[in-house]
């Protein structure tokens, strides 16, 4: 039983007519019958009565035709809303990153990206490094902003912001007037150190040679708190620049580059290459990149994919 059989038959109670159903659905007449033939094997009944030239439902007819005009009825619905999806996309978006993200890279990302398509759910899966990479992968999340690289030939990458880790240490600290800091030089103070990802590995290779000797005084897992317990003076920490300007400009804290070279960290939006990209999905990769080239304007815009109007 297709839709096509139940289009031929409801035309045929229309009209009371195989011949005149022929001509509606461009058939020819013995074709109609065929599909009716069809349709009562696979009900195991009979639908029309048929007394010399004319044809009449019999109850089993009647029935059907009542939940025949029920099932075309739900398919135009299904199709009207699939259409309307093109005109006012709606549905929900999943979007893995860190808390910091979230608080100091997307809000505006968000308020452009809802004003377009306020009927889409934006839900963020709060996870960190290789987790918001598996997250992707793993189609549990429609995209993900992670530190860069990321090298999976599943997934495409694209730069969107570009900040400094930096040392963050209580205003007034002796170490807030340095214009950088060598590793060696934070002997003797604690340190507060983000708990896992990947800018705590990259702090791992940067103490590497001082490892033995630092003070570790607590791991945390929130930049939130990072900060919070530096202004309490509770010990020295690394925060990407862009997380800490606020309390900068506040002057409660210092931040200072790391030496020799600064550590620059790069986000990137990622989401899989085969994965089919709805209209609200493209908005999504358009507001985010917006935003990058508002940021960054030396990115040029050949070097990333404006989907939305592919």
């Amino acid at each position: 039983m297709d839709l096509d059989q139940l289009h031929t038959f409801l035309e045929i109670v229309r009209l009371k007519s195989f011949s005149k159903a022929a001509q509606t659905c461009y058939r020819t007449q013995p074709a109609i019958s065929a599909q009716v033939r069809q349709l009562e094997q696979d009900l195991n009944t009979t639908l029309f009565e048929r007394l010399g030239t004319r044809i009449s439902l019999t109850t089993a007819g009647k029935i059907f035709a009542e939940y025949a005009e029920q099932i075309l009825e739900l398919r135009r619905r299904a199709q009207d809303s699939i259409n309307e999806l093109e005109r006012m996309p709606r549905g929900e978006i999943v979007i893995a990153a860190n808390e910091a993200t979230c608080i100091y890279v997307l809000p505006q990302v968000f308020s452009d990206y809802k004003q377009q398509f306020p009927n889409v759910q934006l839900h963020v899966d709060r996870s960190y490094g290789s987790k918001v990479v598996n997250a992707v992968l793993e189609n549990m999340a429609d995209f993900g902003i992670t530190q860069l690289p990321v090298q999976d030939k599943k997934l495409q990458v694209v730069k969107i912001h570009s900040d400094e880790i930096k040392v963050l240490a209580p205003a007034g600290h002796p170490l807030a007037s340095r214009a950088s800091i060598m590793c060696h030089e934070l002997l003797g103070y604690p340190l507060l150190l983000p708990k896992s990802g990947t800018t705590r590995a990259r702090l791992n290779v940067w103490l590497e040679a001082v490892e033995d000797d630092i003070s570790v005084s607590m791991e945390l897992d929130s930049t939130e708190m990072i900060k919070q317990f530096v202004m309490a003076g509770l010990g020295v920490s690394f925060v990407a620049a862009s997380n800490c300007e606020r309390e900068l400009e506040q002057g409660k804290v210092a931040a200072v580059s790391l030496g020799p070279e600064p550590m620059i960290r790069r986000l990137g939006l990622i989401y899989r290459k085969d994965k089919n990209l709805s209209k609200a999905a493209l908005g999504f990769i358009d507001a985010i990149i917006s935003h990058a080239l508002a940021e960054e304007p030396e990115m040029a815009a050949g070097r990333l994919p404006r989907l939305a109007g592919a």
